[in-house]
């Protein structure tokens, strides 16, 4: 691994756990050269997830995509970062885990608001306006009329 300092080639590992996510290892390095201690994560490589985006274009899947839209409505909610993080790591896990080459998107948006409605109404809310496109009032009132008839 090369030093992030002094770009020396040559770094060894002082120690190595589990990450938090549980899905990657955490190493702290040595630099042979300057003497400075740095943190590498270390994940298993998955085969590429292809998007099927609504207008039948197909893109490689993008976690900080997700993680965009998901910020997006959980602004200055009471949703702590730790659990953005999570909800993301089960939806990643929920995509992965369907061992499929290709993924709507439409699919994905749904397993997000399934996630969404459980942690945050309002986030839930502002996610399927922009996911369904409300398009006007009433439209954005149904969803409401949804959420209250659900409690």
């Amino acid at each position: 691994m090369k030093c992030p300092y002094c770009g020396f080639e040559n770094t060894r590992v002082i120690d190595s756990r589990p990450a938090d996510d549980h899905c990657s290892i955490r190493r702290r390095r040595l630099c042979d050269a300057c003497a400075k201690r740095f943190t590498t994560y270390e994940k298993v490589e998955t085969i590429p997830l292809i998007v099927i985006k609504k207008d039948q274009n197909r893109e490689q899947y993008n976690r900080k995509k997700l993680e965009k839209g998901i910020l997006e409505a959980c602004h200055k909610r009471p949703v702590s970062a730790r659990d953005i993080e999570a909800l993301i790591d089960d939806v990643e896990s929920q995509i992965f885990g369907r061992e499929e080459k290709e993924i709507p998107s439409s699919r994905i948006g749904e397993i997000i608001m399934e996630h969404l409605k459980i942690m945050d109404e309002v986030a839930y809310v502002r996610y399927a306006s922009v996911y369904r496109e409300f398009k006007d009032v009433h439209s954005f009132m149904l969803e409401l009329k949804k959420i209250m008839l659900e409690k």
